[in-house]
């Protein structure tokens, strides 16, 4: 079972290359972050004709989450994260798809830091870390994934001493990522690849994809019962360098 998660970053802007990433990879489950489209807007025929079921939450312009499937519908478990009624930004979704429950997420960026876009963030995280030790303790097989804006590590960031001040990468934010991990999620992907230098951003300036200077802010959070099941992990980096592509490269694992 392979799943994927990808930052889009405009669904319909860069449809075909969803499409053409969609038609080669061939994943399982796909959940996708910064879609980018009101909820009328999101191309559901298209992503029907190539072979996948969805449920999205979409929002006018900015952030927007989605999960596709290929071979049974999402069944749908949550929209929204718990927590703060007020706050009407569509940056999760959750269903159950193959017996497994997936949340997929787009975390705040943040920035500028200090300041209310900050506070937001460490609030969002926080809500998350509350929801996730609740799908912790249903005892179901559970998938965090999406784009967490963060760079857990400064193996994940090109020159971090160029970034200590930004929102992805401050104290407090890792502080956050590593407070749920231990909750008792395992990072699938650096678990796989505990040393390599890996990346899933490549920002559409400086030539930064050209000089490989990147960022690991998609991840995959994965419950203890999940963890034997892992047998790969990667990113698809070609993505990348496609044509009117998005910034951020698909990322995958494959469970037994």
């Amino acid at each position: 079972m392979k799943i994927a998660t990808y930052n889009v970053n405009g669904v319909n802007g860069h449809l075909p290359v969803l499409l053409r990433w969609l038609e080669e990879s061939k994943p399982d489950v796909a959940c996708l972050q910064e879609l980018k489209a009101p909820q009328e807007k999101f191309p559901v025929q298209a992503i029907k004709d190539a072979g996948y079921h969805a449920i999205w939450h979409g929002q006018k312009s900015w952030n927007g989450v989605a999960i596709l499937a290929r071979g049974e519908a999402p069944q749908e478990t949550r929209r929204g994260l718990p927590g703060d009624e007020e706050d009407l930004h569509s940056r999760y979704i959750e269903a159950t798809v193959h017996g497994i429950t997936i949340g997929c997420l787009y975390l705040p960026n943040g920035n500028p830091a200090p300041g209310p876009k900050y506070d937001y963030k460490l609030r969002w995280f926080e809500r998350l870390t509350i929801h996730a030790a609740t799908l912790l303790g249903s005892g179901k097989p559970v998938i965090l994934t999406g784009d967490y804006n963060v760079m857990p590590t400064e193996k994940d960031v090109y020159k971090p001493e160029s970034w200590v001040d930004d929102a992805l990468f401050r104290p407090e934010t890792r502080a956050a990522f590593h407070t749920l991990v231990a909750q008792g999620w395992t990072d699938a992907v650096r678990y796989l690849h505990p040393t390599e230098t890996i990346y899933t951003f490549w920002d559409y300036f400086r030539n930064a994809f050209g000089r490989n200077a990147g960022l690991r802010i998609d991840h995959f959070l994965v419950s203890p019962d999940l963890k034997s099941r892992l047998t790969a992990a990667g990113v698809d980096r070609e993505v990348r360098s496609w044509e009117k592509t998005s910034d951020h490269a698909p990322t995958w694992i494959t469970l037994k």
